[in-house]
């Protein structure tokens, strides 16, 4: 997990803490919704998603090359595609389904782990890598084998 508060203006909500309360002068101009800088979004989540899951995979003992299935945070196809080269991972073994259901934010990774298993692309003794990113900027990753 990590965490980089510089790039916490690029994804917020202005208005969800105590810095600016929710009221409804807030809510009129616009601030209790989420606000992004998308290309700044995507230049760190194209940098940081594999990176995530390449230290997950160190810190666990595991090698690349075990990995059974990918699930990302399900945001842009793009960011995807960059984490699975990073891996070296094929397609074949990264879950997508942002094509269904779109940028689902933090629930994305265990709508798609759960999608994943009840499709059959998991099974018991699998590797699996999960990496997100998020708000603040935020990131996570973790590695689990399947029972």
């Amino acid at each position: 997990m990590g965490a980089d508060g510089n790039g916490g203006k690029f994804l917020d909500i202005p208005s969800s803490g105590t810095k600016i309360l929710p009221t409804d002068k807030a809510r009129e101009e616009g601030l209790t919704f989420i606000r992004m800088d998308g290309k700044e979004v995507y230049k760190f989540a194209v940098r940081v998603m594999g990176r995530t899951a390449e230290k997950a995979l160190e810190r666990a003992g595991i090698d690349k090359s075990e990995v059974d299935l990918l699930v990302p945070h399900q945001a842009n196809i793009r960011i995807i595609q960059s984490a699975a080269k990073r891996l070296d991972l094929p397609m074949e073994k990264v879950f997508v389904n942002i094509h269904k259901y779109a940028n689902t934010s933090g629930a994305s990774i265990p709508i798609a782990l759960d999608e994943a298993y009840r499709e059959g692309r998991i099974k018991r003794g699998d590797i699996i890598v999960l990496a997100g990113f998020g708000a603040g900027l935020t990131w996570a990753g973790m590695v689990m084998k399947w029972y």
